[in-house]
């Protein structure tokens, strides 16, 4: 099957679904929506662990167009992320727009029609004036190669794919990571599993979790008078948002909050040989920040071991660490989180004169214009891009900035009548140089630790640099001046 749109969507998170609802708003018919799975819902839809959940207070976690009275807890569960995307998918009506079970496999620009030609592996194709990449860096699984390992003869499975089929009751289980996944999993189930090992490379700094069930009375309240949710939502972002000054300004700032971290952890993890293996050894925020009121609690179960040697060798039904010690597992749970940075070499796109983005990226260092347009890509938009992710506040707030920005690109392409917008190389260059200038100053390049923000060169690659209005304001208004717009060619009349 072939099919011809205006604006191609890849996706249905909170990215895609967000810009099709824009160009919905905006009384844009003519898209289509590609999804590689048989459901809408993308990160919120493939991880559901025992226990996972948002580490994003509800309020802010939402669309500031379609705010939700009825979040259950002030910290939302997968589950209710995932029913709110469904109910945001029917009330704009968008599902006639999907294209369930299509995976893209690859996408070229055409010099000569000035049009994306966008394949699946279905053996469907689409042409599209626009592209717009919704597909987040959470979805590439990072599963990691232990020597050995294709000797266990017990179940292996990662958490963003749950073996809800298979009993963990009374089984060996070993844990390899110690992520925001693992710390969400782990507690929920200790009790049930016969014993647990959980291989820790780096310890995480886990912060109290602020979580509660939001009242009846409370939730009457905001669908009564909506703008009480309203103000509280802006609460919540400003109190975020003032924890960029320890990111990006000062990390020194970050001091304060480790001190509470490890009172907390002090508090909840009575043995101090357990505590010094729990403690990290670099700046809070050099990593991911966790939050969790039940991880230290399931480390002190009797069935519970922690183990910081690293995994020398898995045999047939045991591992091995490198202190010699022989562990003996039914099954091993990743928990290893994703590909993020090198998520990108898994793209298939090629732009003027049949030029690879993902060798170019790899060769030249990733470079996009705010994480949104790349210097001869013409008419590709990536949601959620390189450095527009967050170690602080919603990324639903960054990608509704990027939608804004996204459709009016494509206001300009109309009202210019233009069939190619593309952004100049001199000021993606001007502005990645800023960037990076700020991003050597942060946290994640002086914390002293390696995360999966840095590439293999070092460079940060994932982050946004500091405050979230800043960067609402610099998008606020797409500037002609730093963009090249192409007419269409002429077709000769024949004769």
């Amino acid at each position: 099957m072939h099919r011809e749109t205006k604006v191609l969507v890849i996706g249905t998170g909170f990215s895609g679904l967000g810009m099709a609802v824009e160009l919905r708003r905006r009384g844009e018919h003519d898209f289509v929506v590609l999804e590689k799975a048989a459901d809408l819902g993308g990160t919120w839809r493939d991880n559901s662990y025992p226990g996972c959940a948002c580490d994003v207070p509800s309020h802010m976690y939402s669309f500031s167009f379609e705010l939700n009275p009825k979040w259950s807890r002030m910290f939302a569960r997968q589950g209710e992320i995932f029913d709110y995307l469904q109910r945001v998918a029917d009330k704009y009506r968008l599902r006639p727009h999907i294209r369930f079970n299509t995976k893209v496999s690859g996408a070229r620009w055409d010099d000569e029609a000035k049009r994306w030609h966008v394949t699946t592996e279905q053996g469907d194709t689409y042409t599209a004036t626009a592209l717009v990449a919704g597909v987040g860096a959470l979805h590439i699984p990072n599963v990691p190669e232990l020597p050995g390992i294709e000797n266990f003869t017990g179940r292996t499975f990662h958490s963003a794919q749950w073996d809800h089929d298979y009993d963990l009751t009374g089984k060996r289980v070993a844990v390899v990571g110690t992520g925001a996944s693992a710390i969400q999993f782990v507690p929920k189930i200790a009790d049930r599993v016969g014993s647990m090992k959980i291989f820790q490379r780096t310890p995480p700094w886990i912060m109290p979790k602020a979580d509660r069930e939001i009242t009846e009375r409370e939730q009457r309240l905001f669908r009564a008078l909506p703008f009480t949710q309203r103000l509280y939502r802006n609460f919540v972002y400003w109190v975020r948002e003032s924890s960029a000054l320890g990111f990006a300004v000062n990390p020194k700032i970050m001091q304060f909050a480790q001190g509470i971290a490890l009172r907390h952890m002090k508090k909840q993890v009575p043995d101090p040989k357990l505590r010094e293996k729990l403690k990290p050894g670099y700046t809070m925020g050099c990593k991911r920040v966790l939050i969790s009121n039940d991880y230290y609690p399931a480390l002190s179960r009797p069935n519970v071991d922690l183990v910081t040697d690293k995994i020398s060798e898995v045999r047939e039904k045991s591992i091995v660490d490198s202190a010699g010690v022989e562990h003996e597992v039914d099954v091993i749970i990743y928990g290893t989180g994703f590909h993020v940075v090198d998520s990108f070499d898994y793209l298939d796109i090629q732009g003027k004169g049949g030029v690879d983005l993902a060798k170019q990226w790899r060769e030249k260092g990733i470079e996009t214009y705010y994480g949104i347009t790349v210097s001869g890509f013409p008419n590709l938009f990536f949601l959620l891009g390189p450095n527009t992710g967050l170690g602080h506040n919603s990324v639903v707030f960054m990608i509704e900035s990027q939608i804004r920005y996204i459709a009016q690109c494509l206001r300009l392409l109309e009202t210019h009548r233009a069939a190619e917008l593309d952004v100049r190389l001199e000021a993606q260059q001007e502005f990645n140089s800023e960037l990076q200038g700020k991003l050597t100053k942060g946290v994640w390049t002086q914390g002293g630790c390696q995360s999966w923000y840095l590439d293999a060169q070092g460079v940060n690659r994932t982050v946004w640099p500091g405050f979230t209005w800043r960067y609402w304001m610099r998008t606020k208004r797409v500037r002609a001046e730093d963009y090249v717009l192409t007419t269409a060619p002429r077709v000769k009349a024949s004769r």
